[in-house]
C-alpha cells in the first residue's frame, strides 16, 4: 500500500502544507498511518478524501459543510442540488455585477469622477430585485420588468412623504369600495366609464410616465394573471369589470377626440391626441403604434379622421 509523507501528498495534490496541515488541526483530514519512527503518513484512503475535499471546494462548499458530507452518513446529491441553485444565484449575481461595473465604465469615463450615489442606487436596486424574485413578480415577470419594478419602489421612497401615502391610499381604498358596490352595474355604463377614469388618474399619477410599461406588466400579468387582488381588496370580478370601465373609458376618449377632426383646428385636437396616448401609454411606442392600426380599421372611426391619424403619426412625435 503506498503511503505519503505531508511533504510528498502536498506535491502530488498541489496542495500546501499549510493546507494540510489545518485540515488535520480542524479534523477535517488528518494522516491515518502511524509509523513505527512516530510520524504520520497519509494512506490511499486519505489520499482519495483530500481528493473529494479538493472537489467539493471547487464547487464552492465551506469546509464545514464538507466536514459534514465526508463524516456522515448523508444524500451527496440532494446537498449537490441545492449547492448547484446556489452556484447559479451566485453566477448571477457575478453577471450582474459585472454588467454594472460595465455601464459605470461607460457612463463615466476616465477623466469623471465616480458616481457614489448612482453605484448605491444600482446596489439596492439590484438586491431589491432579488426579493422580488422571491414573490409574485418571480413568477409572472420578466428579468428587465422586476428591475423597473425594484426601482419604481425605491423611488417611491421619495415620491411621497408620510401624509401624502396615507392620502393617497385612502383615495384607492375609496375607489375600490365603489367599484365593489358597482358590479352589478355595466362596467361601460357612465358610473363605470367615470370610475375607469378615476382609476387610471390614480394608476398614472403613481406610476408616471416612466413607469407606464411596468403599469401596465403588473395590471396584466399581476392582477389580471391571478397573482395580486386580495390584497387590495380586489376579486377576480372586481378586476375583470374594472378591466372593462377602464377600457370603456379610454375608448369613449379615443373617440371624442377623433371626432372633432373635422370642427376644431388641427393644433387643438393634436393637444388633446397627444395628452390621451401619454396616459394610455407614457413612453411606449409599440401600443401607440397598435392603437394606430386599430382606428384604421373601426368602422367608428371617420376617413377624414383616419387621414389625420396618417399624418399626425407620420409626421408627428409620436411617429418614430
Amino acid at each position: 500500500m503506498t503511503q505519503w509523507y505531508v511533504k510528498e501528498l502536498s506535491k502530488l495534490t498541489q496542495v500546501s502544507v499549510q493546507t494540510l496541515h489545518h485540515y488535520d488541526r480542524i479534523d477535517l483530514l488528518a494522516p491515518s498511518v502511524r509509523l513505527a519512527n512516530g510520524y504520520r503518513s497519509y494512506s490511499e484512503k486519505d489520499l482519495l478524501k483530500l481528493q473529494q475535499i479538493i472537489a467539493l471546494k471547487f464547487f464552492g462548499f465551506e469546509l464545514s459543510q464538507i466536514k459534514t458530507l465526508l463524516s456522515a452518513d448523508v444524500d451527496m446529491i440532494d446537498h449537490f442540488s441545492v449547492q448547484a441553485q446556489f452556484l447559479e444565484e451566485k453566477a448571477k449575481t457575478l453577471l450582474e455585477a459585472s454588467q454594472t461595473l460595465k455601464k459605470i465604465i461607460s457612463d463615466c469615463g476616465r477623466d469623471k469622477s465616480i458616481p457614489w450615489e448612482t453605484i448605491i442606487k444600482l446596489i439596492e436596486v439590484y438586491r431589491m430585485t432579488q426579493q422580488l424574485e422571491k414573490t409574485w413578480a418571480g413568477k409572472a415577470l420578466s428579468q428587465e420588468e422586476m428591475k423597473q419594478y425594484a426601482s419604481f419602489e425605491r423611488d417611491l421612497k421619495t415620491k411621497f412623504t408620510a401624509d401624502d401615502q396615507k392620502i393617497f391610499e385612502q383615495s384607492w381604498d375609496n375607489l375600490v369600495k365603489e367599484v365593489n358596490a358597482n358590479l352589478k352595474n355595466n362596467p361601460v355604463s357612465d358610473i363605470g366609464i367615470a370610475l375607469g377614469k378615476r382609476c387610471m388618474d390614480w394608476v398614472n399619477s403613481l406610476y408616471g410616465n416612466e413607469y407606464s410599461a411596468l403599469r401596465t406588466a403588473i395590471w396584466e400579468k399581476g392582477f389580471k394573471g391571478g397573482h395580486i387582488g386580495a390584497e387590495h381588496n380586489l376579486s377576480p370580478e372586481a378586476i375583470a369589470w374594472l378591466d372593462k370601465a377602464m377600457d370603456a373609458y379610454y375608448r369613449n376618449r379615443i373617440y371624442d377626440v377623433l371626432n372633432q377632426v373635422e370642427t376644431q383646428s388641427h393644433e387643438v385636437v393634436l393637444k388633446q391626441w397627444e395628452e390621451l396616448l401619454t396616459d394610455m401609454y407614457g413612453n411606449e411606442q409599440a401600443p401607440m403604434n397598435e392603437l394606430f392600426s386599430e382606428a384604421m380599421k373601426d368602422d367608428k372611426v371617420s376617413q377624414a379622421a383616419k387621414n389625420w391619424l396618417k399624418e399626425t403619426m407620420r409626421g408627428g412625435k409620436h411617429a418614430k
